[in-house]
């Protein structure tokens, strides 16, 4: 059994960013998504609740299924049709969830930008990059003659070398770090204050991966931009992330500030997680398997959805689903037992 008092993660300590002591700029409340699968209906999401604060990076954390995804298209209202959504996404003083589709249109592109996991998949191979990247600023009102100046602007600003040359190529005509950074422009153009990144740095390369994470990085330490990330890299938490929150089968299973989450669990499931890095595991730590697969939402078992794979697991974790609870100031846990993970 893994000794649950090694710390599995060394974190860095979470950056001073502007915005740390304001008011959270989003705030997520009780989300709760309903999917059908013929006569079979799943919660997906389930009382999710989290905040991002201005200038800072929430990180959502958890294995493929955990509804790391599902929870920010929520935010953006952009799920699969049929989907039954309940709860409160509030950004300012509305709730996203009760807006009319024409406010979430002006959210989407000038309010919140969106970085998509498959930019060749998000991008238009039809349009060439500039074509679309100056899509937001004309829906915006912003002069044909300003289009292309700030399309350079943006170009630029990512990364890109030789914008005059790149704003007429097509998607197909770049790398996959060139196609991320386009995505991330197109993100940036109309000059959101929150930029939700999904999965930003999957398939590429390492040093690709690191670029697009200090530009991230940047982009929220010079411009105050807010971002809330999801990745399944706690590696990339560990560096990026001044927040973070743990996902399990739909549920949070453990939020907080990410180097106290990192370094010192609460949850098996972060533990087991972070064990299994070894890029970031101490030499103390024992790397032990994460066993069996990822709950089911469409058959999820009684009581806590990760007992099955729990080494803690008793007989209260297969009947009662634990509540997520503040276990130390500004750290959460959906354990029966989080203060013998953490101890």
């Amino acid at each position: 059994m893994t000794d649950y008092r090694t710390p599995a993660v060394v974190a860095p300590e979470a950056p001073s960013t502007p915005g740390a002591e304001q008011a959270p700029l989003l705030r997520v409340e009780g989300l709760t998504v309903v999917l059908s699968s013929g006569a079979t209906r799943g919660v997906v999401l389930d009382s999710v609740s989290f905040s991002v604060g201005a200038g800072r990076t929430t990180g959502l954390i958890g294995e493929s299924g955990s509804g790391k995804t599902m929870s920010a298209m929520a935010i953006v209202r952009l799920l699969p049709e049929g989907a039954e959504t309940s709860g409160r996404v509030i950004w300012g003083t509305q709730d996203l969830l009760e807006a009319p589709a024409r406010r979430m249109r002006e959210v989407r592109g000038h309010e919140i930008g969106v970085i998509f996991q498959d930019p060749l998949s998000a991008l238009n191979p039809l349009q060439t990059v500039g074509k679309q990247i100056g899509e937001t600023l004309r829906r915006g009102g912003m002069p044909r003659a300003q289009v292309r100046a700030r399309v350079l602007e943006l170009l630029d600003r990512v990364g890109i070398p030789d914008p005059e040359q790149r704003i007429g190529v097509y998607p197909h005509e770049m790398s996959g770090g060139m196609r991320q950074r386009v995505m991330i422009a197109t993100a940036l153009a109309g000059s959101p204050r929150l930029i939700i990144a999904d999965e930003p740095t999957t398939a590429l390369d390492v040093t690709t991966q690191a670029r697009i994470l200090r530009l991230l990085a940047d982009l929220r330490d010079s411009d105050g931009v807010a971002m809330l990330l999801v990745s399944h890299d706690l590696r990339v938490m560990a560096h990026v992330a001044d927040d973070v929150v743990v996902m399990y089968a739909g549920r949070v299973a453990e939020r907080g500030r990410a180097d106290a989450v990192l370094a010192r669990p609460r949850h098996p499931y972060t533990r087991a997680l972070a064990n299994n890095v070894p890029a970031v595991t101490t030499k103390s730590a024992i790397a032990e398997p994460l066993r069996g697969a990822p709950a089911n939402p469409f058959d999820r078992p009684p009581g806590c959805a990760f007992h099955p794979r729990c080494p803690l697991a008793q007989a209260v974790c297969r009947t009662t689903t634990p509540e997520l609870r503040e276990v130390e100031p500004g750290r959460f846990s959906a354990c029966h037992f989080a203060e013998e993970v953490g101890s």
